[in-house]
């Protein structure tokens, strides 16, 4: 008799779980998510996937890793040190005690569901072993028939016949999965997907699996949004009806005319709502968890484990599938155009949904050419897309609606302009140069105004902050940008909104920031001084700024003030800055809602999208690269220049070193890749964690800046 508590699928340092009982979680998961999932997948075949995909686990050299056994001899340690030995190569051995015709499924399912079949990061792909080891075969069989007999019990205790598999049948198995992966053609596993995800939530939960997927595939409550009482004609949007019949929706308005309301309404399904900045989308997910009753609300961002707080279900549910609604960046749901890693369960987890895009016109020109790469995508899983907007070129606007496919299949929604005009609230002051800030703020804050001050830099940010701590000692202040520890930016965004935005005592304060705090952050100013940005994106800024939409504060207007562009542009280009600063009014002249389409097309007459092609493996509807493979995670790195490295404080190595994971992601300071690659070699990378550079900082500098480096346009 088998004694299958001895049997193990995760080491003791990660959970001591038996592959019985591994197999069973990932069992549940599938289940629930072979019916979940809107593909017609057939769940008896789903399960014998589920059954056969670690059965490999069995084999001799990876229960003496799991158990931390040194090898029977030194020839024996000598051997197993001689070959690669990936277990869901010998999970396919078990094929046999499937029919014939089953095989393919269930090769999909197991034979890539870590690593590609082929061009592996370390060459351990089926293809990659067939090509490089003449012995691979007989390595994955050691010993096979001391093995087997655990697997045969494994299969036969979730309800299958598994008759005894001869050596040779084996072997036959793994040739045979070797020959259907070398002829595989280009596009995608849904299976491969469907049991990644399985694997992973199986994987995350363990003993609370069944429980945790009581939740998955809900549709959200949205009655929040949809009661008659929150129509308000404050909020023009409110009123308008969302029953249109026509599948996507298009809708432009100002800050505070309700698009998040509008937008949610016009959904049916599964939400995924993505936002452009970590700050804003943190908002948006307390908002709806504050304002949805579904259990399943979700963050998706490298920090989300840190926002939802303590409780350890919630930080593991964040990234899997299922979600009811799922709040993150468009970058996480680039992976299905990139083809990065875990792609399929992507695509199925969002296929069939509702996705909207808010704020697409905030994104660079290399993002902006992913998200109508990602459109096109979406259009072809069958989503329903909604995108809302502040402020988009005419080009942009018509290139997305042609994508979406016309008037006769969107649902455009904009304001007209008496109701526009009634969302003017700003007067315009241009600024020759900064020397002129001091005696803005000092006006201020003899009026006791809250004041936003926006640099276009980290850099600028900090040093502006420094000063102004030794000239205004006794003016409440604060400096938030992305240079600090992961953890502790979140920490300063609550502080912003509780202590700076909530605050009601009649006191002067000073918040320095860099566009963190652009899109979607529910936070109003009474003043605003801000570097000239594109025009776009200053009038984002504008809205941090006599927010408060009351009958009592239409018409009443409050004060922005542009610096004129001088020097440097980074991170922008010098000739939309000026043409920017030129569109905008000046000497209090009131910014009229009406203008500023006219205004932004003036600045954005063409589309300048940057050629992302080269790196696109989801191409004219369908996958261009060869299934059961992943595209290599950097290519969104390299393609979209997003902030790809981070760096801890010197005060923080030994800690990191010994820390875990979540430990670790609160010590890191994301930074780009083209900052700290001129010191790279000047400081230390650690070979742990994120790989993060070492910096020497003074621990009260830090606190006061955040990390002191030299950039050449990071601008978060």
């Amino acid at each position: 008799m088998i004694d299958l508590n001895n049997i193990l699928a995760k080491s003791i340092q990660n959970g001591n779980t038996t592959l019985l009982d591994h197999t069973r979680h990932v069992v549940t998961a599938i289940k629930k998510m072979a019916e979940g999932f809107s593909f017609p997948f057939d769940e008896q075949m789903a399960v014998k996937g589920a059954v056969l995909h670690d059965l490999g686990k069995a084999h001799p050299h990876f229960q003496r890793r799991m158990k931390n056994i040194n090898a029977r001899s030194l020839a024996d340690e000598r051997e197993d040190e001689s070959y690669t030995h990936r277990h869901e190569l010998s999970s396919l051995a078990f094929l046999p005690a499937f029919p014939k015709e089953e095989w393919n499924i269930l090769i999909d399912m197991v034979v890539a569901h870590h690593k590609s079949i082929q061009n592996d990061v370390r060459n351990r792909g089926i293809l990659d072993l067939d090509d490089n080891d003449r012995n691979w075969i007989e390595n994955h069989l050691k010993d096979w028939q001391d093995w087997f007999p655990v697997g045969k019990e494994i299969i036969e205790k979730f309800g299958f016949e598994c008759r005894d598999i001869t050596y040779d049948e084996a072997k036959e198995a793994l040739e045979y999965a070797a020959d259907y992966c070398f002829h595989k053609k280009k596009g995608w596993s849904r299976w491969r997907g469907l049991l990644k995800a399985a694997d992973h939530f199986g994987s995350a939960f363990m003993t609370e699996t069944e429980k945790q997927t009581g939740n998955l595939f809900e549709i959200p409550d949205l009655s929040f949004y949809q009661d008659k009482r929150r129509e308000n004609e404050l909020y023009p949007l409110s009123t308008v009806d969302v029953t249109d019949p026509r599948k996507h929706t298009m809708v432009i308005a100002p800050t505070g005319a309700g698009k998040t309301d509008f937008l949610l309404k016009r959904t049916h399904g599964r939400v995924f709502y993505t936002l452009p900045f970590q700050a804003s989308i943190n908002a948006m997910w307390k908002r709806f968890k504050d304002t949805i009753p579904t259990k399943d609300i979700r963050l998706l961002h490298a920090t989300s484990r840190i926002v939802v707080g303590k409780n350890i279900e919630e930080q593991i549910l964040q990234p899997l599938a299922g979600s009811s609604v799922k709040v993150l960046t468009p970058h996480q749901l680039a992976a299905i155009i990139f083809g990065t890693a875990g792609y399929e369960s992507m695509m199925l987890d969002v296929e069939g949904c509702d996705v909207i895009l808010d704020e697409v016109h905030t994104y660079s020109d290399y993002s902006q050419a992913m998200v109508l790469e990602i459109v096109k995508a979406l259009l072809t899983l069958n989503c329903r897309v909604h995108i809302g907007t502040a402020t988009m070129p005419s080009v942009l606007y018509r290139q997305l609606l042609n994508l979406l496919g016309g008037p006769e299949n969107v649902y455009e929604v904009k304001l007209s302009n008496d109701i526009l005009k009634t969302f003017n609230r700003h007067r315009i002051f241009k600024v020759e140069d900064e020397s002129e800030i001091d005696e803005l703020l000092q006006d201020a804050f003899s009026k006791n105004e809250k004041v936003l001050l926006v640099y276009n830099t980290v850099k600028k940010a900090q040093e502006a902050f420094a000063g102004f701590e030794e000239e205004y000692p006794d003016v409440k202040k604060l400096l938030i940008h992305s240079r600090f520890k992961r953890g502790d930016r979140f920490a300063r965004e609550l502080t912003l909104k509780k202590d700076f935005d909530e605050n009601t005592t009649n006191e002067g304060c000073l918040v320095v920031s860099t566009q963190v705090v652009e899109v979607s952050l529910d936070i109003s100013f009474d003043q605003m001084i801000t570097m000239c940005a594109p025009l776009d994106s200053l009038i984002q800024r504008f809205g941090r700024v006599n927010r408060r939409r009351t009958k009592e504060t239409i018409g009443h207007y409050k004060s922005v003030y542009v610096l004129k562009p001088e020097g440097k542009a980074l991170p922008y280009k010098s000739e939309v800055l000026k043409n920017s600063f030129d569109q905008l009014p000046d000497n209090g002249e009131v910014l009229e809602e009406t203008e500023i389409q006219r205004k932004i097309d003036r600045v954005f007459p063409n589309l300048d999208l940057k050629q992302i092609d080269i790196h696109l493996k989801f191409k004219d509807g369908q996958m261009v690269m060869k299934e059961l493979t992943d595209n290599k995670k950097s290519v969104i790195v390299e393609a979209l220049e997003i902030e790809s490295a981070t760096c801890i404080l010197e005060e923080d190595r030994d800690a990191y070193m010994l820390a875990k994971w979540e430990e670790r992601i609160n010590m890191e300071i994301p930074v780009n890749w083209r900052t700290i690659a001129r010191y790279k070699d000047d400081y230390e990378q650690l070979e742990a964690g994120s790989h993060p550079f070492v910096i020497p900082q003074n621990p009260e500098d830090y606190e006061k800046y955040g990390l002191q480096l030299t950039e050449p346009e990071t601008f978060l």
